[in-house]
């Protein structure tokens, strides 16, 4: 599991499955999951968890799309997980100048430009398929402060483009979109029973990242009123429709956005319906 920006998310996702990690303390890189298909938990640094895994020092692991492609390592890709550090949109790894630069894209960057990142292999070859050739260098880290000092561009990862603002950045061009994604040991990801466990531990993250900002709604309504009901009522597919006891109306069950309800419980309400119940869900397996 990844330590770092995305570690608090990472864990949060885990315990939504049912996969609570369990440590000693929350700076403890080793864990456990009370769970037979996981036999050890460890939690390090994103940059290092493609690596590991391609060498078989691990048979599963979370980490970032970006972090794959900058180490070219040999992992099977189970799938995205829609989920990074405040949100589930993709993060981007955008070059990006000082304010007041005039260079406007990639192309326009002079010969020799210095270019400071965290993602040195990744950088080299976007910059030699655009035909620029650019001094890259290492940062360790408060790479956007290395501007025009150090540096006379960036290439750094953004979710808001708070932090370049900040430092008086200007985004110029996206290098690559990233996504969380989970990874596996090619031999791992070959052998039935491992795979068979991959795969169901992959069903429950996923389970619980649909439910994520949804709601059960459930209600009650006169057979009289049931079609204009149906009819203002959002469902996955088409929602629930029982018959109540007696034959006096129906019940209704259907899956929602939680930002919906508070539009769509007056609403419901103003076509018939009663007895309006909101209930939160942990999962949704498709």
């Amino acid at each position: 599991m990844p330590k770092g920006s995305l570690e608090d998310a990472t864990l949060d996702l885990f315990a939504a499955a049912d996969l609570t990690v369990v440590r000693g303390s929350n700076v403890d890189y080793r864990g456990r999951i009370d769970d037979p298909r996981v036999s050890e938990v460890r939690i390090l640094r994103p940059q290092e968890i493609p690596v590991y895994v391609a060498e078989g020092l691990f048979d599963l692991g979370i980490t970032g799309r970006d972090w794959v492609e900058e180490t070219s390592a040999e992992v099977v890709s189970l799938g995205e997980l829609a989920y990074s550090k405040t949100s589930s949109n993709a993060i981007r790894l955008v070059l990006a100048v000082a304010r007041d630069s005039e260079v406007a894209n990639v192309s326009e960057l002079p010969a020799g430009a210095r270019v400071s990142t965290e993602y040195p292999q990744l950088t080299r070859r976007w910059l030699e398929k655009h035909g620029v050739e650019a001094e890259v260098n290492l940062s360790y880290g408060a790479t956007e402060a290395k501007v025009p000092e150090i540096a006379d561009a960036v290439v750094e990862i953004v979710e808001t483009g708070r932090a370049l603002r900040a430092a008086g950045l200007r985004v110029v061009d996206t290098v690559f979109v990233s996504r969380t994604e989970l990874v596996a040991n090619p031999v791992a990801a070959a052998d039935a029973t491992k795979r068979h466990a991959m795969e169901q531990l992959r069903t429950l993250l996923l389970g619980a990242l649909e439910a994520r900002g949804k709601v059960m709604l459930k209600l009650n309504v006169a057979r009289s009123e049931l079609d204009k009901v149906v009819a203002v009522l959002p469902a996955m597919k088409a929602p629930t429709v029982s018959e109540l006891s007696g034959g006096g109306g129906f019940a209704l069950e259907t899956v929602v956005e939680k930002s919906e309800v508070n539009v769509l419980i007056p609403a419901l309400k103003d076509h018939g319906a009663t007895d309006i119940v909101e209930l939160a869900l942990s999962k949704i397996v498709h």
